[in-house]
């Protein structure tokens, strides 16, 4: 018990002075996720627009897809990623293995899918309030995609928060792509599970308070959000 508070102790105290190691490390994990979730986000958002304004051959499977993908391991994209970008891999040319570009494209393959399938429940709903007045004034599929991305961006920005909250707690994949290399490619997740296997809980602890309060404070978004939206409906 000693232990332990001897660990939240030293831990507040790294907070408190803003430790070099700690900034770093989250400082690496936002730039890291952030450029995730804007990448997977401007492929997702059209994406889930798209499905939602035009009927085509396969819409349905595709939507399925995205819907299956929601939960696909997180390991296994690591892997995938891993045998794409080694030297013997299609882009080992790039050298990209073991850089935050390679977690980068690891969180993008992770949560594009969830993006996908949270923007297209909210536009679907969004499009049926639209769609006679949309197809009345005539519009090109454009003009809907982008009339609906606008006026549903609220429902949107709670998508792209949602993968956020899944990319900064990821740990598998990041751990495959990226290596946990000191000052390199080690962000929170990785770093306490390192920290952990050293016995150095006072970082650990720190790093975790740190990923906690990133996991509340979008949490309270995505709720403030939801909320906001409701209420605007009404």
């Amino acid at each position: 018990m000693t232990d332990i508070w001897e660990g939240l102790v030293h831990a507040f105290r790294l907070l408190v002075a803003l430790d070099p190691d700690l900034s770093e490390i989250t400082l690496l994990s936002l730039r890291v996720t952030l450029t995730a979730v804007v990448i997977a986000s401007a492929l997702a958002l059209p994406l889930a627009a798209l499905l939602v304004v035009r009927r085509f051959r396969y819409r349905r499977t595709i939507i399925a897809v995205l819907n299956a993908l929601m939960g696909l391991p997180p390991v296994v994209v690591g892997l995938i990623v891993y045998l794409l970008l080694s030297r013997s891999g299609p882009f080992g040319v790039f050298d990209l293995l073991f850089t935050p570009t390679a977690m980068i494209i690891a969180q993008v393959i992770i949560i594009l899918p969830l993006i996908a399938s949270i923007a297209h429940q909210s536009l679907r709903e969004l499009w049926s309030d639209y769609h006679d007045l949309l197809i009345s004034l005539n519009t090109t599929q454009p003009q809907r995609i982008g009339t609906l991305i606008w006026d549903g961006r609220r429902a949107l920005l709670t998508a792209a928060l949602a993968g956020f909250g899944r990319a900064i707690g990821e740990v598998g994949a990041i751990m495959i792509v990226g290596g946990n290399i000191d000052h390199a490619t080690r962000v929170l997740t990785t770093a306490i599970a390192l920290e952990t296997g050293k016995g150095d809980f006072a970082l650990a602890l720190a790093l975790g308070f740190v990923l906690i309060a990133l996991a509340i404070t979008v949490n309270i978004a995505i709720h403030w959000l939801t909320r906001t939206e409701t209420e605007g409906r009404w």
